[in-house]
Order: C-alpha cells, then structure tokens, then sequence
C-alpha cells in the first residue's frame, strides 16, 4: 500500500496527534512514518481485503436487486 507525500504527511500529523492526545507521548515524524509504514504492510492487507469482501458483497446484493427488478418489467404472456 503506498501513500502520496500528501497523504503520508496528513496520516504522520494524525499518529502524533493521537500519541499525544491519547497515550500523552511525544513521537517524531520519523517514528510516525515508520508506524504508518509499519501498519500499512502488515494490517493494511486486512483492511484491503475487508474492504473487497464488503463491495464484493454489495455487488452481489445490488445484482440480486437489478435481477428482480427486471422480472418486474416482464410482460404477461397469453
């Protein structure tokens, strides 16, 4: 999983807001990054994965939902 600088910096600015808020520490942006990189290789495949299961669970639920709405427009055969 790869970020943009802009987004690394966003997510490095969120890990040391909450070290600080949360766990009242201080971490620098270098072990900020190193906990983004750290996370993203070894949980971001989870949340990935979750991720692909819930959209390919959706589409199935939406299809399901196109399929019987097409039966509604079924003309009565005589």
């Amino acid at each position: 999983m790869e970020f943009t600088q802009q987004e690394t910096d966003v997510i490095v600015s969120k890990i040391k807001k909450y070290f600080t808020d949360e766990l009242d520490s201080d971490i620098g942006g270098f072990e900020a990054e190193f906990l983004l990189t750290f996370f993203s290789k070894e949980i971001g495949p989870y949340f990935y994965n979750k991720g692909l299961a819930d959209a390919s669970q959706l589409l199935l639920e939406k299809t399901e939902e196109i399929g019987y709405l097409i039966q509604e427009l079924e003309k009565p055969v005589t």
